[in-house]
């Protein structure tokens, strides 16, 4: 059985993480609870799940608990998502790196750590790593979001898309809502862990969550691109990239792919790697890929065993 703790009091929203995974609540410093989501132990480097936008802790269920099988790993949902309490305040992209910085901090986590982030959580874990170098071991972009490939009309496009979705889900169409956005799922994914992603993704809370976040997009964009402008900083890194072209990216996804590759050329230490087939959800897509590239950064951090 998971052992669940409640650090916090009150009356946490528990929810089975998933086989071998442990579930608890922490509060941060303004008092709102965060759902964590933990796996693993050991000496190792702690490896720490960015979700992308709409996308709670349960996206990674399957890859925490591979990765957790060599060394310990924490994820979880973001304010407003699954477990976790909403944010009153607007979900900025440094509203979300403090809270990661934040959730570290309760855990009591001050070695570096090895960051792995899909999509928004890419320019989440880059203004962290620019803000905390010192704390940062590795890292893993997967698909990161990179500020080439959005516009304001993306930003209106995709916070209406979370709105349509939060409907169909509130009417009882979860599973259009899936078949809509995750279409592709990897086989090596057990059917009770796409279970779990279903409960915690194909849902009003996580739609809205969303759309708070989209909401900030515009803003965020000078953030990106002086972030990307700066550099990743000199650990090692990987950065995964979709191979595939999907509908409405042909031209978005050889510019994302570009952008990408140039960003690594700058770090002395990283590296991008195309994941053929494959499109933006690489982790529910080619999970294989992502298990491969986490444990080459780890060991590389831990060094020779």
């Amino acid at each position: 059985m998971n052992t669940q703790t409640n650090l916090t009091g009150g009356s946490p929203e528990h929810r089975h993480p998933g086989q071998g995974l442990t579930e608890k609540f922490v509060a941060l410093p303004d008092g709102r609870r965060l759902r964590v989501v933990t796996a693993g132990e050991g000496d190792g480097p702690l490896v720490v799940f960015e979700a992308g936008m709409s996308a709670p802790a349960a996206s990674w269920v399957h890859t925490q608990r591979e990765i957790g099988a060599r060394t310990r790993t924490v994820s979880y949902d973001r304010a407003g998502y699954g477990g976790s309490d909403p944010d009153p305040r607007d979900r900025t992209i440094e509203r979300i790196a403090d809270d990661l910085t934040g959730l570290l901090d309760v855990l009591g986590e001050t070695r570096p750590v090895v960051l792995v982030g899909h999509s928004w959580g890419g320019p989440v874990i880059r203004l962290f790593a620019e803000r905390h170098p010192h704390r940062v071991a590795g890292l893993v972009f997967v698909d990161a979001t990179v500020a080439e490939i959005m516009s304001d009309r993306d930003a209106r496009i995709l916070s209406w898309s979370f709105g349509v979705l939060a409907l169909l889900a509130r009417l009882g169409g979860r599973k259009l809502v899936v078949k809509l956005t995750v279409p592709h799922v990897s086989r090596v994914i057990d059917e009770s862990d796409v279970d779990i992603l279903v409960r915690d993704y194909a849902c009003v809370r996580a739609m809205r969550a969303g759309r708070r976040e989209a909401a900030q997009i515009v803003p965020a964009l000078s953030t990106m691109r002086r972030l990307q402008a700066a550099g990743s900083p000199d650990v090692p890194t990987i950065c995964l990239q979709a191979g595939r072209i999907d509908r409405g990216m042909s031209r978005a996804r050889p510019l994302f792919n570009r952008v990408a590759t140039e960003l690594m050329a700058a770090v002395p230490n990283g590296r991008v790697v195309v994941v053929e087939k494959t499109g933006h959800l690489i982790p529910q897509e080619n999970p294989v890929v992502v298990r491969e590239a986490i444990h080459e950064i780890v060991d590389a951090v831990a060094g020779p065993r």
